[in-house]
């Protein structure tokens, strides 16, 4: 019982979404606190005007559309990803091409089409061998 938890435990695809969804998390805030310390005040000086609140465009009397938040939310984004990809995809990618490297790849299953002409192919050769042997033996006959 104990050893059908491990195996499946240890299989990649389990270990692959746990790892990810630690790290995921524990990444996401670090980025998050990184947009909104250092590229939050930049896009907040770049879109300040006179009297206008850097990344928001007034519309209407009270209404605004926060594109800042938008690009923070962007950039949270590609970041988390980016580094999901280069700090766990690639490496767990690389270890399992070098766990497979001296294995041969399992011959690829045979389709329904290939198994029904196999057996046709065969079904003629059984129907074939008789009938030629029976030809040879009349051939024999008459020789004589």
């Amino acid at each position: 019982m104990l050893n059908g938890f491990k195996n499946f435990i240890m299989r990649g695809n389990v270990v692959d979404l746990a790892v990810g969804v630690v790290i995921g998390a524990a990444f996401t805030t670090l980025v998050n606190q990184f947009t909104k310390s250092f590229l939050e005040p930049v896009i907040k000086m770049v879109g300040a005007g006179e009297g206008k609140i850097g990344g928001r465009t007034k519309i209407g009397t009270e209404n605004f559309i926060d594109w800042g938040a938008f690009i923070n939310a962007t950039i949270t984004f590609v970041l988390t990803a980016a580094v999901l990809y280069f700090l766990v995809v690639l490496p767990m990618n690389k270890l399992a091409e070098r766990r497979n490297k001296g294995k041969e790849p399992e011959p690829a299953p045979v389709t329904e089409d290939i198994r029904l002409l196999t057996e046709i192919r065969d079904a003629l050769v059984a129907a074939r061998v008789p009938a030629q042997a029976t030809r040879q033996e009349t051939e024999h006959s008459t020789e004589r």
